[in-house]
């Protein structure tokens, strides 16, 4: 299994669209890199998606090639198959981190999510997703909170992982 993100941090966004990756993230960028090579630069592909999606989300490169492969066994010329190519394929943004661990993020992609001077990274297993910190204060912290307020106090959310079928 490969290494997953953990964590979440704040980073400055400059003039030009160019971001810290978190240090952590950047390491696991590396390892899910099939092609890096000590000294270069880790690649990775930010898939933007639809006007719902209110982030960015970043795979590294074996994280989106393992959807990419899901994407190709299902049957050519199906509607599924066409709406999943236009929605990981189509709206991505394939990109390098630099030799100072930041990336680039587009104009669109920066007003596609209101980005300004400000990002927010947040762990979402083996990908990681930024956020306009407003945003996912507003949406997605509100949501979990949420969850939490109908389980009782001593409710432990580990219990779901029970019913996975995995050990």
């Amino acid at each position: 299994m490969a290494r997953r993100f953990r964590g979440e941090s704040h980073h400055k966004v400059d003039s030009k669209g160019r971001v810290s990756i978190p240090a952590l993230f950047r390491r696991v960028l590396e390892l899910g890199d099939p092609n890096y090579i000590v000294g270069l630069n880790p690649e990775l592909v930010i898939v933007y998606g639809d006007h719902r999606r209110n982030f960015l989300e970043c795979y590294t490169i074996e994280a989106i090639n393992e959807v990419d492969a899901k994407i190709d066994n299902l049957p050519r010329g199906s509607m599924e198959r066409r709406m999943l190519q236009r929605l990981f394929h189509g709206q991505s943004f394939p990109t390098t981190v630099d030799e100072t661990g930041r990336i680039v993020l587009p104009a669109k992609l920066r007003k596609k999510i209101a980005l300004d001077a400000e990002a927010f990274f947040i762990a979402a297993g083996d990908t990681f997703q930024i956020w306009k910190t407003e945003t996912y204060e507003k949406e997605e912290l509100a949501k979990t909170e949420a969850w939490l307020e109908d389980l009782p106090v001593d409710f432990d959310p580990l219990v779901y992982l029970d019913n996975t079928g995995q050990e």
